[in-house]
């Protein structure tokens, strides 16, 4: 196994509830994550969640965020489909970044969201 991934894997450990509103569990979700980086750069990055709960996530990316920002998460939709049944899009997630670690050319992002999930 990528010694790589294995970091990753110890770093986004699911904490024991009790510290904390909710509890988190390691999920990947692919989230198109948009804001500006350090220098003032808008940009669109797709990546991924690394773990979740109601209240925040932890993501990876390659781009400098700054602590306190705010940036915006949107899940991709499946492709349209004829069917009122499912939603053309999501509804985008704003959070505020908290922290951020790095392990290699990554940056993993401690994100609270400004709305708990429901």
């Amino acid at each position: 196994m990528d010694l790589r991934l294995e970091q990753l894997k110890e770093r986004t450990r699911v904490d024991a509830p009790s510290t904390r509103r909710s509890s988190r569990i390691r999920l990947q979700i692919p989230v198109f994550l948009k804001g500006s980086d350090a220098s003032g750069t808008e940009f669109i990055e797709l990546t991924k969640t690394l773990n979740i709960s109601a209240t925040g996530a932890c993501i990876a990316s390659t781009h400098m965020l700054r602590t306190d920002q705010t940036v915006q998460l949107t899940i991709p939709a499946p492709i349209p489909t004829a069917s009122s049944m499912i939603p053309s899009e999501t509804p985008p997630i704003m959070a505020k970044v908290l922290r951020e670690e790095l392990l290699g050319e990554w940056r993993l992002f401690g994100l609270e969201f400004l709305r708990p999930l429901e």
